[in-house]
Order: structure tokens, then C-alpha cells, then sequence
């Protein structure tokens, strides 16, 4: 048997997102989404993840998209907004792991004073698999007792939310029989975590990301499909 988590990240991105979210909970096989505390559509998924406690919430921790909580200086890029993502990945030497610890505890904190209690942990563009940064997430692990989406080879000391990270459902990824291939990746007994971004189409998810229209489909199949006997969800 093999245990499933299928995780909508960027829950909180939008609308759009938010009821692409609960629609693929409520109707499909999504069980588990991560918010975004700094986004345009936090507080209509704080009131979404209150009013369906069947949908396990975690925080979305983010170093790469919008505006920071804090004024940590060596997080900030142009215009009081995040570092682009391709300038965290190429200099990780350059954010200060105490205004990262910072940050990241404000979004955690953020979360927590909503009356919710966190699932989980992980990050928008996986920066928390960054090795430079593994000793803040490892720390924010143990201090709020949470365990973290698998990253990395290095994650070794950490509490995982599963044995197994897939990241291919996704732009061409994203097909109707995906998980029933599941079990030729992935061995029997183990847990394993789908990362996916189901959503509906809105100008704010249209203007914020590339990746957009491949949403919609993504929607479509984890709201209709059947998962096989041997995948069960967590």
C-alpha cells in the first residue's frame, strides 16, 4: 500500500487559487495545501482553511514572491520586494540566516494567530531545500514541532512529512494517469508527497505567474480522477 499526500501548493496566491484548492479537496483528492501569508489572497484562504478542517493547512514559506512580513534588509531586492529567485538560488550566501529565521518565524506566527494550527512545512520555490538555509528550517521544525516537506538529501536530521517528494505533476507532467503510475516510482509502503497547483483562472494568478493555464488542468484531473486500490490517502 502505498500512502499519498497530494499537497496544493501557493494556497492563498488568489481566489482563482483558493477555489481551485477547495474544489479538488471537496470533489477531488487533494487533502493537504500550504498558504502563503504574504499574498493577495491570504485572508479569503485563512477563512477557506477555518471553514473545512477535513484540509490539512501548512505555511508556504516564502524568500521569492512579493513583499517580506519584516524589514530584514538582506532579503530585500528592488522596491521593498523579495530577491528574485534566480538571485536567492546563485547567491544564498548573500540572505542573513537571522533575517531568514525572522521572516520565515513571522509567516509561521502570522499563520498561527488566525486560531489554526499548522500541518506542515515547506516553501514556495523549494528554497528551504537551499543547504545554506537547512539550519533555520531544521530549527523552525523543532521549535514549532512540525515536520517539513522532504527537500533534499541533506534533510537527514528533520522531521519529514513524508519519505517521498514528487514534483513532476506538472506542466507536461500533468496527465490523467499519473497516479496510477504511481507505483512503478514509488515502493509499497512508503508515504509519498504529490506536490500540485490546481486553480482557477483570475488576473491576479494570470499576471503573477508563467505557469497559469496549465492550472486549470491540473484542477480538472484531481477533481475527477480515481486513485487505485494500493494508493491510499493519508
Amino acid at each position: 500500500m502505498i500512502k499519498l499526500l497530494v499537497n496544493a501548493d501557493d494556497f492563498g496566491f488568489s481566489r482563482g487559487v483558493n477555489y481551485g484548492v477547495l474544489d479538488t479537496h471537496l470533489n477531488g483528492i487533494v487533502n493537504s495545501a500550504t498558504m502563503m501569508m504574504n499574498a493577495e489572497g491570504t485572508e479569503h484562504a485563512l477563512e477557506i482553511a477555518k471553514s473545512t478542517p477535513t484540509l490539512k493547512v501548512g505555511v508556504h514559506l516564502v524568500l521569492t514572491f512579493g513583499k517580506p512580513l519584516t524589514s530584514a534588509p538582506s532579503l530585500i531586492g528592488e522596491e521593498g520586494f523579495f530577491k528574485k529567485q534566480k538571485d536567492v538560488y546563485g547567491h544564498p550566501e548573500d540572505i542573513s540566516l537571522e533575517d531568514l529565521e525572522q521572516e520565515w518565524t513571522a509567516q509561521i506566527e502570522k499563520f498561527l494567530a488566525s486560531g489554526l494550527k499548522p500541518a506542515h512545512l515547506d516553501s514556495h520555490h523549494h528554497v528551504h531545500g537551499i543547504k545554506e538555509f537547512y539550519p533555520v528550517i531544521k530549527r523552525l521544525s523543532e521549535k514549532y514541532d512540525l515536520p517539513v516537506r522532504i527537500a533534499g538529501p541533506h534533510f537527514t536530521d528533520v522531521k519529514t512529512v513524508t519519505d517521498i517528494l514528487m514534483v513532476d505533476f506538472f506542466g507536461e507532467g500533468v496527465t490523467e494517469n499519473y497516479f496510477d503510475k504511481l507505483q512503478e516510482s514509488v515502493e509499497d509502503g512508503k508515504t509519498v508527497e504529490v506536490m500540485t497547483h490546481p486553480a482557477y483562472l483570475d488576473a491576479r494568478l494570470k499576471d503573477g505567474t508563467s505557469y497559469y493555464q496549465e492550472r486549470l488542468e491540473e484542477a480538472r484531473i484531481l477533481s475527477e480522477i480515481t486513485l487505485p486500490e494500493n494508493v491510499k490517502l493519508l
